[in-house]
């Protein structure tokens, strides 16, 4: 069997790939280990899709070469895969920070993308695995399941390795390995953080309470929801920071951004210099969160024997809690994986590998990772519309 185009990976980049080419004329095979299409597009945004983000620019990805990803964001932009949504009647909003959700299911935006490949004569097998890859004269030559494919144009969008219970590996950067294209190394992002024992103990209680935090590594803050867990850390703010988090490093963490606690607590103990500590910090904190502070403190009096020095502790204590995470719950539940096929070997229009005439690498599988809210769709949508114009 030939084809001009053989994609493997039928997830966001993989199909927005062969839609394009397809489009071009091109014939197109795209192929999948999974038993169906976009399944990390299924499971996406709590089952909504996050499926893009008003504020993706350049400046939202993590990468070795942060200039990489500039053509495809700019060529094919966060608008143009509204406008392909809006052309399919497909209801979304926003929510905070400029995130795009369906009002519907999530599979709203799989059934885009295959009537999409549909339309532009793509054919999909599903259940179908890849191996035995060769270069020849006009191009590569597959062996899928016992049957030898060439294609003159090789495309790899399988992902990298987060969510393996979902059939994620790296094959993709086994392929880039094998033609002599270096891997960055590769790390689970946006991912909770563990604690060990220690640190762990005397938060275990505060499993399931959230707040409205900044979360802090080096120059690099987010501001938004914190979950405490059974294990460590969650939320947004805190998946934010794994992607720039390291063994070793610690986190500052503000719990009351924008509060002036020693300020608070000072008019607190000027107003009723009989209350309590925890009963101030609960006006202000989730009670069991408040409770936990004044604990740690070791203060167990009335407001009005504190002193300003012990206030002033106490409001470091709350807005500049440092902690040194163990760990991360790793690919298991981490969103993406960070880093990835080098971007100093690709071309960054075509996404073309610069040694290998018709050989691409597109969406995860590369060294771009995007913020947590849409992002890492839009480079999965814009590296593959970039690929499928040249593939």
């Amino acid at each position: 069997m030939k084809v001009d185009v053989l994609i493997i990976g039928a997830g966001a980049a993989g199909m927005m790939c062969a839609i394009e080419a397809g489009k071009r004329g091109r014939s197109v095979l795209i192929i999948d280990h999974a038993a169906a299409p976009g399944e990390k597009i299924r499971i996406s945004g709590g089952g909504r899709c996050n499926f893009t983000n008003l504020n993706a620019a350049p400046q939202n990805y993590i990468s070795k070469n942060r200039h990489f990803c500039i053509s495809a964001l700019r060529r094919y932009t966060q608008r143009d895969f509204i406008a392909l949504v809006d052309r399919h009647a497909i209801a979304w909003h926003e929510k905070t920070l400029g995130q795009l959700f369906c009002d519907g299911s999530s599979r709203q935006i799989i059934d885009l993308l295959v009537t999409e490949m549909k339309r532009a004569g793509v054919e999909m097998r599903l259940r179908t695995t890849a191996s035995s890859i060769e270069p020849i004269s006009e191009g590569y030559s597959i062996d899928l399941d016992g049957q030898k494919v060439r294609c003159a144009s090789l495309v790899v969008a399988c992902g990298g390795k987060s969510i393996p219970k979902m059939g994620a590996t790296g094959f993709g950067y086994d392929i880039a390995r094998q033609f002599g294209i270096p891997v960055t190394e590769t790390r689970p992002a946006l991912v909770p953080l563990t604690f060990d024992e220690k640190t762990l103990a005397p938060i275990k209680p505060l499993s399931g309470v959230s707040v409205d935090a900044v979360v802090t590594h080096g120059r690099t803050s987010f501001a938004e929801a914190m979950l405490f867990t059974h294990r460590g850390l969650s939320g947004p703010a805190i998946l934010q920071i794994s992607s720039f988090w390291r063994e070793g490093d610690t986190i500052s963490v503000a719990m009351l951004p924008g509060t002036k606690v020693f300020e608070a607590l000072r008019g607190a103990r000027s107003r009723n210099g009989k209350q309590a500590l925890q009963t101030a910090l609960a006006e202000l904190l989730p009670k069991r969160l408040a409770q936990l502070i004044a604990e740690n403190s070791k203060i167990d009096t009335h407001l009005a024997d504190l002193s300003d020095k012990q206030l002033l502790a106490v409001e470091k204590a709350v807005n500049d809690w440092q902690v040194k995470p163990a760990g991360s719950e790793g690919y298991r539940t981490a969103e993406v994986t960070l880093g990835g096929v080098d971007t100093d070997h690709l071309d960054q229009k075509t996404m073309e590998a610069k040694s290998h005439r018709g050989l691409y690498f597109i969406g995860e599988v590369v060294d771009v990772t995007g913020w947590l809210g849409g992002y890492n769709f839009q480079w999965a949508w814009s590296s593959g519309w970039a690929a499928g114009q040249v593939a």
